[in-house]
């Protein structure tokens, strides 16, 4: 019975019982997040056409929910959700500006990296729920006019990038002291997340300019 206790406290302290969980090193988030993205885009580009018309009914049952009356006649009231949605946008880039540019020491030098990080996070999460709440208000009203849009589409594989790379990357790296990680990766860390954001708010200002 001792040496069964003591063998299970030295396999738990060497970290042999962690062995098939990290398989992939530190990094394995990292390496999961980038093959889903691979795999998303490979899907995206081969057969995408095909789920276009499976998804089809979808967006003819969306323009028929309430949100979908209301935003079809009630212009007023979709006026007032776009508002709201680009407010959202503007905070959610906000956030994103402000976090990325301490961490290149561009913005707020006086402010530890990780307090700017963490309380931009809190921000950024609030900004995200709101842009998507509002969106799919939006959509609702004018769901068949963008299911025929390719950008609408290009917004949607910009924001589940986005989604993916700040909560499964960036997040779980920035959560260390910044100090403690390569500074060449923590600068094409932030430089990323801007351009995967600017990509979000790129596409979705363009769908307001489409049709």
């Amino acid at each position: 019975m001792d040496k069964l206790v003591f063998d299970f406290i030295f396999f738990k302290q060497t970290g042999i019982f962690a062995m098939p969980t990290s398989m992939l090193g530190p990094h394995t988030r990292a390496i999961l997040t980038a093959a889903v993205v691979c795999i998303t885009l490979i899907f995206y580009f081969t057969l995408m056409p095909d789920v276009y018309v499976w998804l089809f009914p979808f967006f003819e049952w969306m323009e028929t929910t309430w949100f979908g009356v209301i935003g079809k006649t009630w212009g007023a009231a979709f006026a007032f959700v776009q508002t709201i949605h680009l407010l959202s946008l503007a905070l959610l880039g906000g956030t994103v500006l402000a976090a990325e540019g301490r961490v290149l020491g561009f913005l707020l030098t006086d402010v530890s990296a990780k307090v700017v990080v963490d309380r931009c996070h809190t921000l950024l999460v609030w900004a995200l729920v709101i842009l998507i709440s509002t969106g799919v208000f939006m959509a609702c009203g004018v769901a068949l006019k963008v299911y025929y849009l390719p950008v609408f589409w290009y917004k949607m594989l910009a924001l589940g990038v986005g989604i993916l790379f700040h909560f499964y990357v960036r997040k779980p790296l920035f959560r260390f002291d910044l100090e403690n990680i390569n500074p060449m990766i923590v600068k094409m860390t932030a430089l990323s997340s801007i351009l995967v954001w600017f990509m979000v708010a790129a596409t979705g200002r363009w769908i307001g300019f489409s049709g």
